[in-house]
């Protein structure tokens, strides 16, 4: 899939189209397409492609959303002093005010995304599309995405405006908030439209895996259902469910590999449900707002090891959580630098390359494959099958069944070389897979978005508080709504506490 990102042109082509010949870009406005046009496949095609950009932002998976992890306490900025990474101090130090940067840098991105997706949907929906066409498929991955977008938005910042139709020249840009309610019943129901129009990941070709695909559509609604579930204990059996659709397709943890879902030259891998795409491709500018490199690799690598290219040494694991592993357990040595850790291509990791001894090794791309700092294919894991086997043990576990709740948390700690879990309660099983969940999903962006979900809210505070973090309270598990959107839209309110 990566190909669909490197043709430019064809992005500028879902913003108009005229009736015939090569004068369609000069067609205008420029934000909706011509009715006269009919929407071909390779229209269809391009129009989607253009939904999917926006993930690839440094607002958004390139570096934003992983940063949640330093938020939640596995690690600190380390980043090069002053005021490097100083928007992201505030955030993790909850001293986040409505000027903070990246409040607003996370505010941004996703209405981007948001608005590709309005044009396709406005082009396609309530046609009458012919099922498993590319036009049907275009229009469920705009749905997922959308839905995606939205999802992201509700969990930072709680109800937000819904923009379902394209901007029009002259319309008011003032929108005001919908309900937490209500922009979560549009999320479900633009993620049940897009599993109706989805193919399964199997059936995707070379070309196109990489794609929103049905595998992707039921693991997101079974993460919506357990967001919502601490408020509607009814949808524990719906994430169930889902998840054991997931695995139906296909899925099978004890054939795959922990490291090759973070190796750059396998991408899209056995386990992968949904990753943001990377090619890697130079002729993009690495800061620029259309990356085609991550950025993982160069942030995260150990400043002055000389161990990849770049190495900016964001990220730093704190020793809280470095406790945390469990003895024998694999996935240590594979997500984290640490003295006396394997090698990396023959050169020894020191602890004094980080502020706190430690760094983050999963996401490390050898310079062999990305000799230059803008050169890494490596994309970023949204979903992978490991989370869907945690997502169902927490669901029954919250359903008084912590013993078929180890079932699925048990597939995954087999992987990691780790003993079986049995007999225990519900308190001592919800804190097993707490445990489990921070582990497997280390510095993958879940953390976060797993500790405001638990207990609504309560648990993060709790555990914020012990290891420190004591400004964080309940009103500042949301962040602030940026004030440039304040005052730029009449009609939006901020949240409480700020």
């Amino acid at each position: 899939m990566k190909k669909i990102y490197i043709v430019l042109m064809q992005l500028l082509a879902v913003l108009t189209f005229g009736s015939c010949g090569d004068d369609f870009l000069d067609k205008s406005p420029k934000n909706t397409v011509d009715p006269s046009v009919s929407i071909d496949n390779d229209v269809a095609v391009a129009m989607a492609n253009a939904c999917y950009r926006t993930l690839q932002s440094s607002n958004m998976y390139n570096q934003r959303l992983w940063t949640l992890d330093i938020v939640a306490g596995n690690s600190i900025v380390g980043a090069g002093g002053g005021t490097d990474g100083l928007e992201t101090v505030q955030a993790s130090n909850f001293t986040t005010m409505s000027d903070n940067g990246m409040a607003l840098y996370m505010w941004r991105s996703p209405w981007v995304g948001i608005g590709q997706c309005n044009i396709l949907i406005d082009a396609l929906e309530g046609q009458d599309l012919e099922p498993g066409s590319i036009q049907a498929r275009s229009l469920g991955e705009a749905y997922f995405l959308r839905s995606h977008y939205y999802f992201v938005l509700a969990r930072l910042y709680g109800g937000v405006p819904l923009r379902l139709k394209p901007f029009n020249p002259g319309q008011s840009t003032d929108i005001a908030r919908a309900s937490l309610d209500d922009t979560y019943k549009q999320i479900l129901s633009d993620c049940r439209q897009a599993i109706g129009l989805l193919p399964a990941k199997s059936r995707l070709d070379d070309d196109n895996v990489g794609r929103a695909c049905l595998d992707a559509a039921l693991t997101q609604m079974a993460d919506i259902y357990l967001t919502l579930a601490p408020r509607h204990p009814d949808y524990y059996q719906h994430v169930v469910n889902l998840c054991d659709s997931v695995t139906a397709l296909g899925y099978d943890l004890s054939k795959c590999d922990y490291a090759a879902n973070f190796d750059a030259t396998i991408n899209n891998g056995p386990e992968s449900i949904f990753e943001v795409q990377y090619s890697g491709n130079t002729e993009y500018d690495f800061w620029g707002n259309n990356p085609q490199s991550s950025w993982l690799s160069t942030f995260m690598g150990p400043r002055n090891s000389d161990f990849v290219a770049g190495g900016y040494g964001w990220n730093q694991p704190t020793q809280e959580f470095m406790n945390q592993y469990e003895e024998g357990d694999k996935r240590k040595d594979i997500t984290v630098f640490y003295e006396g850790c394997p090698e990396y291509e023959g050169k020894s990791y020191k602890k004094s390359y980080s502020i706190t001894g430690y760094n983050v090794r999963k996401f490390l791309v050898s310079k062999s494959v990305s000799p230059e700092y803008n050169t890494n294919p490596a994309n970023f894991v949204v979903y992978r099958y490991a989370d869907v086997l945690l997502m169902k043990a927490e669901a029954l576990n919250e359903m008084g069944r912590p013993a078929e709740a180890a079932q699925p948390l048990n597939i995954v700690r087999d992987r990691a070389g780790l003993a079986h879990v049995a007999g225990l309660t519900q308190e001592q099983m919800r804190e097993k897979i707490i445990h489990e969940r921070r582990i497997e999903l280390a510095f993958e962006g879940h953390r976060w978005f797993d500790i405001i979900r638990i207990g609504n809210g309560e648990y993060a505070v709790k555990f914020l508080h012990s290891i420190g973090k004591t400004r964080a309270n309940k009103d500042r598990l949301l962040f602030p709504i940026p004030q440039t959107e304040m005052d730029a839209n009449k009609l939006m309110t901020q949240n409480t506490g700020y």
